[in-house]
């Protein structure tokens, strides 16, 4: 039996749109806390009266139904925020490789939080006029770790149908998720999460090859939702006054490490060199006879030109970079798209990616690994191999700000209680 045709990913952008012009974006939802209840007490500050590690950046986007006074999180206003953000990133997908839209064969949409009736990939399918036997998929509820999952499902599409194209569209529509209430463990996802979205293709089909930038070697999924603090580390649900949010616990610093290892389990075979494999072997096997064995991390470096870690936030980009052993320059992607984009979500690796794309750093051959973290708590990783030598996009999301990157992060300290 003949072995799957690759998966090739061809020219892709993720969304820019123009800089929010409110120097404290935040400040409409204080006014609105106000009008809808009496001012909390101080123990229950508003995001722009937190410590400076929990303020938001000025830069990134926040949703036009953030904006007005007071904000108007409806579902109305959440479809005209996905419009905006998934129908953009996809004409110009389109126009770049120079695709018809009745040529795609599987549309794959996921959004965590906002899973509307029709669904993302519907809206999609209507809006472009695909054709009426194209494959539609919705993942949702599934974190920030979802942009991989959607390409682990291309992939797997791919594999078993030849000649084919997939859409794969991640985002995460901020809209309804606003949270108005006085739980500071909920009232950083106001400050962390930004509007974003990417769209990419990928294809088996022969006559793409020579326009692909990437073609998809591995990516490997773990789950380590079997924990209960890895469970609810990152969870939506209600306060004690009945007011839904997204909850980001403390407990979230030690879960990515940990889904992260047990990913490296999986993965490290998959892309280290022999020498590391060995290592790493005999590490594993001294381990289990001796529990007070400090374990071996691998050299990824000596496998991986490029790392694209999710933006989740600068402490858990910076946990990872200390349990993976790489230097300022490996994360400096990742911590400048926080910096200037935010959050993401699902999207973000893909921002990460378009950095090291803008300052011209991926060449042919070059491997680049996204790591993908989000709830459940999931850890997902794909290793991509570029095809060939990668110019920067006029039209893509760092264009207009690259040359000011990177820039000086100022330094926080971790609150104490």
């Amino acid at each position: 039996m003949a072995p799957p045709p690759p998966a090739h990913l061809p020219p892709r952008l993720c969304m820019l749109q123009t800089r929010l012009p409110s120097p404290r974006p935040l400040r409409p939802l204080r006014r609105a806390r106000a009008r809808l209840q009496p001012l909390p007490p101080l123990e229950h500050r508003l995001p722009d009266e937190d410590p400076p590690q929990v303020r938001p950046r000025r830069g990134n986007l926040l949703p036009p139904s953030r904006l007005p006074h007071p904000p108007d999180p409806t579902l109305a206003t959440s479809r005209e925020e996905a419009e905006s953000v998934v129908f953009a990133p996809v004409a110009s997908l389109f126009a770049r490789a120079r695709i018809d839209p009745s040529e795609i064969d599987v549309v794959i949409a996921n959004c965590s939080v906002f899973c509307p009736t029709p669904s993302l990939a519907d809206m999609i399918v209507r809006r472009f006029g695909m054709r009426d036997d194209v494959r539609c998929y919705n993942l949702s509820g599934m974190g920030c770790s979802a942009g991989v999952i959607a390409v682990g499902l291309a992939r797997d599409h791919l594999r078993v149908h030849a000649d084919q194209r997939a859409l794969v569209v991640s985002t995460e529509i901020l809209g309804e998720s606003l949270y108005l209430g006085n739980q500071q463990s909920m009232l950083v996802s106001n400050c962390l999460f930004r509007m974003g979205g990417s769209a990419v293709i990928l294809s088996n089909r022969a006559s793409d090859r020579s326009g692909a930038k990437y073609e998809l070697l591995h990516l490997v999924r773990t789950h380590d939702g079997a924990r209960d603090k890895s469970y609810r580390c990152v969870c939506v649900e209600e306060d004690e006054e009945g007011i839904v949010g997204i909850n980001l616990s403390k407990d979230l610093l030690s879960a990515a490490p940990s889904a992260l290892r047990a990913n490296i389990v999986q993965i490290a075979p998959l892309i280290l060199p022999l020498s590391e494999k060995l290592r790493f072997l005999w590490n594993r096997l001294l381990a289990r006879r001796l529990k007070s064995y400090s374990s071996y991390v691998p050299d990824f470096t000596r496998a991986v030109d490029h790392f694209c870690i999710h933006t989740g936030g600068r402490a858990v980009i910076e946990e990872l970079q200390k349990k993976l052993g790489l230097s300022e320059e490996h994360v400096e992607a990742s911590k400048m798209t926080l910096h200037r984009f935010g959050n993401t979500s699902s999207s973000s690796v893909w921002y990460v990616l378009g950095y090291v794309e803008a300052k011209g750093r991926v060449k042919r051959g070059d491997k680049v690994w996204q790591i993908g973290l989000g709830s459940g708590f999931k850890c997902n990783s794909a290793v991509w191999r570029c095809v060939r030598d990668v110019e920067a996009a006029e039209d893509g999301a760092w264009s207009e700000c690259i040359h000011r990157y990177p820039v000086r992060l100022p330094l926080y300290k971790e609150q104490s209680n």
